[in-house]
C-alpha cells in the first residue's frame, strides 16, 4: 500500500465559490473531446486493418508456443514485429483483422534492433504507412494496436512521453532512438505499431517496465526502417568486428584535459589473427575514436562499426600509457548471427 502523508488543513479553510460554468464552456469542451476521439478513432481505423495477430510455435519455450503481435507494411505480405516474439520459431501464423489464419516465415531477425521481418502470402492485404519518428514531439498523440493476451485487436492511446531514449536488447546491445509512451502496452502487444494522429506508424512497441505503470517503449520507425531494409535484402544486420574484450570507461581529468575526451573503450584482451591484433593493439590501450568518431564507451564503439566500414580501412586513436596513437585497423564482418 503506497504511504500517504497526512495533511492537516485549518478548520476554518473553504472552498472557493466557482462560478457556475456557461453552456458555451460545456460545448467547447465537448468539441475538444469530439477533436480527441476523431483522431484516435480515425487512426485505429485505418491501420488495423494492417494488423495481425501472430502465433509461434517454438521449442525454445517451455509451452512450445508463444504470441504477439505485427503489422504489415508492403501490400505484398511483409510483416514487421519484435525479434523476440519470433526468434528461433518453427512455425509462425498470422492471424488477419478478417479471421484468415496465414503461416509466415521468417525473412530476416535481429535481435541487437529486436526487429523482425516475416511474411505473408494473400491477397487483398492492407499495408501500414510507415511515418518519421524523427519528427516527434513530446506530447502529442500516440496509439498503440495490438493483441494483448489474445484480445485481438486492442487500442490504447496516450501520448508521446520522451525522445531519445535508450534501451538495452536482450543481447546486450544498445537500441538508440526508442520512443517513451503512456498508451498502455500488455504481453501480446509486442511488434504492434505505435501510431501517430495521422494514421502513420511511428514506433514498433516492444517493452514495458514492471511494475511501473504507463512507462512503455517502442523501437522508432526510423530504425525499423533501415533495419527492415537490411534484412529484406540480406536476411541479416552486418556488424562490424575488431577482435577485442573491452569495457566502457572514464578517462582520468588530467588525461581528459589533454586529449579532450571523457571516455574511452579500455581493451581487456585482444584476440590473435583479429583486426584489432593486426593493428598493434594491445591489453591496456584505451581506445578513443574510430574512424573520427568519439568512442565514449562499448556502445558509441558499437555504433561506429557499421556495415559501410566492413572490409574498409580506417583510423583508429587510441592511448598507451597517457600518450595518443594511431593506427589504421580493417574491421571484419562479425560472425554472430
Amino acid at each position: 500500500m503506497p504511504f500517504i502523508l497526512p495533511v492537516e488543513l485549518p478548520l476554518t479553510a473553504s472552498r472557493p465559490v466557482e462560478a457556475p460554468r456557461s453552456p458555451s464552456a460545456f460545448r467547447d469542451e465537448g468539441k475538444l473531446l469530439d477533436a480527441y476521439s476523431e483522431a484516435v478513432t480515425s487512426a485505429a481505423e485505418k491501420v488495423s486493418p494492417a494488423v495481425v495477430h501472430l502465433e509461434v510455435r517454438s521449442p525454445r519455450s517451455q509451452r512450445g508456443e508463444g504470441a504477439g503481435s505485427g503489422f504489415i507494411f508492403t501490400p505484398d505480405g511483409f510483416i514487421l514485429t519484435n525479434s523476440h516474439v519470433v526468434h528461433g520459431a518453427e512455425r509462425i501464423f498470422a492471424t488477419l483483422p478478417d479471421a484468415r489464419r496465414v503461416e509466415a516465415r521468417i525473412v530476416g531477425d535481429d535481435p541487437d534492433t529486436d526487429l523482425a521481418v516475416i511474411r505473408i502470402h494473400a491477397e487483398d492485404l492492407v499495408a501500414a504507412k510507415l511515418g518519421d519518428s524523427s519528427s516527434l514531439r513530446v506530447g502529442q498523440i500516440a496509439i498503440a494496436i495490438g493483441n494483448p493476451y489474445g484480445f485481438q485487436h486492442t487500442v490504447t492511446a496516450g501520448v508521446v512521453s520522451a525522445l531519445g531514449r535508450s534501451l538495452r536488447s536482450s543481447s546486450g546491445r544498445l537500441i538508440d532512438n526508442v520512443v517513451q509512451t503512456d498508451a498502455a502496452l500488455n504481453p501480446g502487444n509486442s511488434g504492434g505499431p505505435l501510431v501517430d494522429s495521422s494514421a502513420e506508424v511511428i514506433g514498433v512497441n516492444t517493452a514495458i517496465i514492471l511494475p511501473a505503470q504507463g512507462i512503455c517503449f517502442a523501437i522508432g520507425i526510423n530504425t525499423a526502417k533501415v533495419v527492415a531494409q537490411h534484412l529484406i535484402l540480406h536476411g541479416r544486420i552486418r556488424r562490424g568486428y575488431l577482435g577485442i574484450a573491452g569495457q566502457s570507461i572514464r578517462l582520468h581529468r588530467r588525461v581528459a584535459r589533454r586529449h579532450g575526451f571523457e571516455g574511452g573503450v579500455l581493451v581487456l584482451s585482444v584476440e590473435e589473427k583479429s583486426p584489432a591484433h593486426r593493428a598493434g593493439l594491445q591489453d591496456g590501450d584505451i581506445i578513443i575514436t574510430l574512424d573520427g568518431g568519439a568512442t565514449a564507451g562499448m556502445d558509441e564503439l558499437h555504433r561506429l562499426l557499421t556495415d559501410h566500414r566492413i572490409e574498409t580501412p580506417v583510423t583508429i586513436e587510441y592511448l598507451r600509457y597517457g600518450e595518443k596513437h594511431e593506427a589504421r585497423i580493417v574491421p571484419a564482418e562479425s560472425a554472430r548471427r
